[in-house]
C-alpha cells in the first residue's frame, strides 16, 4: 500500500528539522527498512506542513515494529523538540490522507474498458 500522511513541524524549527533529516542516524535508517518502510519520503513546506509518503504492507504494523526499537524512541525524543507540543511522539501524530486520484489506476481502467469494447 502507498500511504500519504501529514503532520506539522514548528516553523521556527525548520532549519533544525532539515539538518536532522539530512543526517538521519544509520541505525534508524536500517530499522525503518527492516520494519517495512519502503520508498519513504518527507516533503516540508515553508509553513511547517510536513507530507510523507511510504510504501508498506500495513502502516499500523510498520509503525508498531518501529515502536519496538530503542533507536526510534531516541529519534522521536529528539524530533519532539521540533514539533508543536503534543501528547505523543511525532510519529504517532501522523494524519493519513485519503487517496482520491491515481493516474495509473485510472489509465488501467480506461485501457481495460477499451479492450472490452474492442472485441
Amino acid at each position: 500500500m502507498r500511504v500519504c500522511f501529514r503532520s506539522a513541524v514548528d516553523p521556527s524549527k525548520i532549519p533544525a528539522y532539515k539538518l536532522a533529516h539530512a543526517q538521519v542516524w544509520p541505525e534508524m535508517l536500517r530499522e525503518l527498512k527492516a520494519a517495512g518502510w519502503n520508498d519513504y519520503t518527507l516533503h516540508l513546506g515553508a509553513d511547517g506542513l510536513l507530507i510523507g509518503f511510504v510504501d508498506c504492507d500495513d502502516l499500523d504494523a510498520a509503525r508498531a515494529r518501529m515502536a519496538l526499537t530503542g533507536v526510534n524512541a531516541r529519534w522521536q525524543e529528539q524530533m519532539a523538540k521540533l514539533f508543536p507540543a503534543a501528547d505523543g511522539a511525532p510519529d504517532e501524530g501522523f494524519i493519513v490522507m485519503e487517496e482520491v486520484f491515481n493516474l495509473e489506476d485510472q489509465l488501467a481502467a480506461v485501457s481495460d474498458h477499451n479492450e472490452g469494447t474492442a472485441k
